[in-house]
């Protein structure tokens, strides 16, 4: 007989329970096959006896509770368990169980979720339709009275077929309150199965069934994302706004049952597109979305592999990309599960059709095979096409329609917050293996690395650990390694910040190098116009409606208008600060010039805070007095990307020219909210800057004053 022991208590054991005897059982098999569908458990006459209370009587087998019987093929302390019981319980035959006798409390279930799959799969061919509702009446009847945990798995005799059902979701409410029709039950994990219980079925991810017969409202939602998803542990900081986007206009339908959808009107989004700055991680969340869903494995596809050298042979590796989500469609209908293919730079074979310049046209046919594939006659309802790409001006404008990649998101870099959890997430096993000093803060790192990418903080972290390695390692002996000692300290973080640069942040080498001899004051004038500035600045920081700022310094060549305006840009302390200078387009076409200034403001764009500076407006137009001559492509992209105002953040442009005449007669001086002129020094000004820098006598300093023209003299 089974042997006695004190209780333990736990959490699901009524007080009485956790103060009964507990037995300890062996795991046995079940006595029969037609017993092993009850979902009952089997002990010996002696065992049943030393359980309390009437028929039915419960024992508590670790987490799940089921319904005792005395059977007399069952010896000693012998539990006949079926094997669904036994792999759910983590239990071989012959292995030692703890039971509790498990009364029964002042609740029962008000709702329960059960999946729906069969035992053995590979016996079924084709996709069975199943009857829903005779399946609820079948539940009811054979296993009422019985106890249900979430997790748990029952095996059922129907029709013939054995079907597997688990329990996905339950809640529970007083047993008085039960009959009335505006129960609303709490979550639990275990409950009692009563007349009262609603049944909800769902079918399995990959079942090949399809549960027919029943009402909307019988029909649970589908587990299409898995429950214990969790972005941090998926390596993704950054993005909770994005990822909220993504769920609501891809996700959210598909959770609810295809008669729903159906009765609605509406069709699930069958694609969308990732797109942003490089290193923001597009291809990251891409491959991350498709491990959190309940749907196949993803076809992962880098955009250049699809093309070859055969003729025909791009577009029929672009129908072998759809080839498993036709037949499965075509097999089980809206029961099919979700096929999930994903496009890593998807710009390589969906350019704009007509402006390829081969003879081929190869790319044209992909993206006319692409499109009818996703939206064509025969449309593919269990499909969802991820597009990633840097460059979504160049994709064909077909791709981009509703029914197509419909939801676009574009992968902002991230901001302080998100900055914060990246570095948590990259830093992880750092301070879980003890190698981060305590003195290392990721909020004030967070807030020192502005504009920097996901992947740009990745190598930081890099960097920083570099410099701890190399503490630790000395190249004349290399066997000398100290792993003990080895600890990335805040200093290692502070020489990376130096090492690192963003892709979006500050031309910090560029602004120095303009302004190397520094800054001299030299009078009130140069105040005043400094002081100006940075009110322009200030406002436009400050202020819910500007969000661009254009300022145009202007002065005889040599007044110092490019150091200011150098100064002017590093003393914002914006994260974003990039120099558009003649000397860096020296040798390049026009149509490669246009280019290059236009992707400077791109760039500007996709930051919060950004400041450009275009130095010597007038060579950067070519311009020539003699015609007079200069480039008019360069002079309406100038005019063009100074106007344009940002969809987000604020763009300050600083300028300068030494002749804003000139600038005024093409028209671009309009483009400018302010001219800001920059005049050459008086003798007193003068004076000041040769004793400050010059380091020259008074007298001499007198005597260059008094040889100085009368409309002064630059400060160079």
């Amino acid at each position: 007989s089974g042997r006695c022991i004190n209780a333990i208590a736990s959490p699901g054991r009524t007080a009485e329970a956790s103060a009964a005897m507990a037995l300890v059982l062996r795991a046995a098999n079940c006595p029969n096959q037609e017993l092993a569908l009850t979902n009952c458990v089997f002990v010996s006459r002696a065992s049943f006896s030393r359980l309390p209370g009437d028929e039915p009587k419960y024992l508590q087998l670790r987490q799940f509770v089921y319904v005792a019987r005395s059977n007399d093929a069952v010896e000693g302390d012998g539990v006949g368990l079926n094997s669904v019981q036994r792999k759910l319980l983590a239990v071989s035959v012959g292995d030692e169980l703890q039971g509790t006798p498990w009364r029964v409390p002042g609740t029962g279930l008000c709702r329960l979720t059960l999946e729906v799959d069969f035992v053995r799969k590979a016996t079924v061919r084709g996709t069975a339709q199943l009857d829903g509702s005779a399946i609820v009446e079948a539940v009811m009847r054979r296993y009422a009275h019985q106890v249900f945990a979430v997790g748990q798995q029952v095996a059922i005799d129907f029709q013939g077929s054995n079907l597997l059902l688990t329990v996905s979701a339950l809640t529970v409410a007083p047993l008085a309150e039960l009959t009335s029709p505006s129960v609303v039950g709490v979550d639990a994990q275990l409950g009692l199965l009563n007349a009262q219980t609603f049944i909800v079925l769902t079918k399995a991810q990959g079942a090949p069934l399809a549960l027919v017969g029943m009402d909307a409202n019988r029909q649970g939602a589908n587990q299409i994302i898995k429950s214990d998803f969790n972005f941090e542990q998926m390596g993704i900081g950054g993005l909770d706004a994005e990822f909220s986007d993504i769920f609501r206009r891809a996700f959210a339908s598909r959770i609810f049952p295809p008669a729903v959808l159906k009765q609605l009107g509406v069709q699930h989004v069958r694609g969308m597109l990732l797109y942003g700055p490089p290193g923001t991680g597009k291809t990251l969340m891409a491959r991350q979305i498709g491990k959190m869903l309940n749907g196949r494995e993803p076809k992962i596809v880098n955009g250049p592999e699809v093309l070859s050298k055969y003729v025909g042979q791009s577009e029929e590796n672009i129908r072998k990309l759809f080839a498993d989500a036709e037949a499965e469609q075509a097999e089980q209908g809206d029961d099919s599960s979700l096929h999930i293919i994903i496009f890593d730079e998807i710009d390589a074979i969906c350019k704009q059709r007509g402006r390829s310049n081969d003879s081929t046209g190869v790319h044209d046919t992909v993206v006319n095979q692409l499109l009818s594939k996703i939206d064509g006659v025969n449309a593919l309802n269990n499909i969802l096409l991820i597009g990633m790409t840097n460059r979504k001006d160049m994709i064909d404008d077909a791709l981009l329609r509703p029914g197509r990649l419909e939801v676009q998101i574009e992968i902002h870099l991230p901001d302080e917050a998100g900055r914060e959890q990246i570095l948590k997430i990259k830093t992880a096993n750092m301070r879980k293996g003890g190698y981060l000093a305590p003195e290392v803060s990721v909020a004030d790192l967070a807030a020192r690395a502005k504009n920097f990418s996901g992947a740009e903080l990745e190598g930081l972290v890099k960097s920083a650990t570099s410099y701890a390695f190399s503490r630790q390692v000395h190249v004349d002996n290399l066997k000398d390694v100290s792993i003990g000692n080895l600890r990335v300290g805040a200093a290692d973080f502070d020489r990376a910040l130096t090492e690192v640069k963003p892709a979006f942040g500050v031309a910090g080498d560029d602004l120095a190098a303009l302004v190397s001899g520094g800054i001299v004051e030299y009078g009130p004038s140069l105040r005043h116009l400094v002081a100006t500035a940075d009110s322009f600045m200030k406002q436009l920081q400050a202020s819910q409606r500007v969000n661009r700022m254009a300022i145009l310094l202007e002065g005889p060549p040599g007044a110092g208008k490019t150091a200011l305006a150098a100064h002017l840009a590093l003393r914002s302390a914006w994260p974003f600060v990039k120099l558009v200078s003649p000397d860096r387009y020296v040798g390049l076409s026009e149509g490669a010039k246009v280019a290059a200034i236009a992707r400077v403001f791109d760039d500007a764009l996709k930051s919060p805070l950004s400041c450009v500076v275009l130095d010597d407006l007038e060579r950067l137009l070519e311009y020539v007095r003699i015609g007079p001559r200069f480039s008019n492509l360069v002079l309406q992209t100038l005019i063009v990307c100074v106007r344009r105002a940002p969809t987000r953040g604020k763009l300050l442009v600083l300028a300068t020219t030494s002749c804003s005449a000139v600038l005024s007669s093409l028209e671009m001086l309009d483009a400018f909210n302010s001219v800001l002129p920059v005049r050459c020094l008086d003798p007193s000004e003068a004076g000041h800057v040769l004793a400050e820098v010059g380091g020259m006598p008074p007298a001499h300093v007198a005597a260059a004053q008094a040889a100085m023209p009368a409309e002064g003299l630059p400060i160079k």
